[in-house]
């Protein structure tokens, strides 16, 4: 997620990204990453908030697919929210899908209002991962599940030259973390069973074949949609961003796949 005075998720970007990864879907995996890190838990009959929604694809798989009873999404630039409505109403699920712009800070909903928090792949734009987590466990009701994946960083250290050039590539606001740090930040908020699953291996090999892709069969496409300009930018962001899945410096992964507030 950026902010309202800088939309990093603008309609080109949009273009690329969902021509790489799939209709309403702004990072990697599609459906069957869903399906990863719902793995475990059961979204049916929920009211589900998802945070960082982008442009909505996750949101119709949680109502279609694995039918949550309302799926509330969240994020803090409009256009992609304009994008979301639209595709819930194509879809014919604008009443079961509600999409509110939100400012960065705490999430603006009461205690105990959701049944699961899902998230894929958008918390690396939140700095304070640890009021993060605090805020999701009060939003969520006794016994609520918190399910997520995101892009995490090996270890605490200063990231290395190649991770410099590689976030510079992207040009968004990333804000990494180790694994350890969302481990302990989720603990300390009073989450149990904590699980966190490793994803770079399985990404390090797919982005490669993305990056093979983009240079070549995808590239005239990838120009008419979003210009040559964006498209050669984004080659570069691929490229980079293969040298640190390559070294293990960028972790990918489930961090919190099964995370349940014990009864009280």
């Amino acid at each position: 997620m950026g902010s309202e005075e800088h939309v990093e998720y603008h309609a080109q970007l949009i273009a690329i990204l969902e021509t790489i990864w799939g209709e309403g879907f702004l990072s990697p995996g599609g459906p069957e990453e869903v399906a990863m890190v719902l793995e475990g838990s059961d979204p049916s009959g929920c009211r589900v908030l998802d945070i960082g929604c982008g442009t909505g694809g996750a949101d119709i798989l949680l109502v279609r697919e694995y039918q949550a009873a309302h799926v509330v999404g969240i994020d803090v630039e409009e256009p992609v929210l304009e994008e979301s409505r639209r595709r819930a109403a194509r879809e014919g699920l604008s009443g079961q899908i509600t999409y509110l712009l939100v400012q960065p800070g705490p999430l603006p909903f009461e205690n105990e209002t959701f049944d699961m928090v899902f998230s894929k792949d958008a918390m690396i734009h939140i700095p304070d991962k640890a009021a993060l987590f605090n805020d999701v466990f009060r939003v969520l009701k006794p016994a609520g599940i918190f399910v997520a994946s995101d892009w995490m960083r090996c270890d605490p250290n200063p990231p290395s030259a190649d991770m410099q050039t590689y976030i510079k590539a992207e040009g968004l606001s990333f804000e990494m973390a180790p694994p350890e740090k969302y481990e302990a930040s989720l603990k300390a908020a009073g989450f149990e069973n904590v699980a966190l699953r490793d994803r770079n291996p399985w990404y390090a090999k797919l982005a490669r074949k993305e990056y093979e892709q983009i240079k070549g069969p995808l590239y005239k496409i990838l120009v008419e949609r979003a210009g040559q300009a964006e498209t050669d930018r984004n080659i570069e962001v691929w490229r980079t961003m293969c040298v640190v899945l390559d070294s293990g410096e960028l972790r990918p992964g489930h961090m919190l796949s099964l995370i349940h507030i014990s009864e009280p």
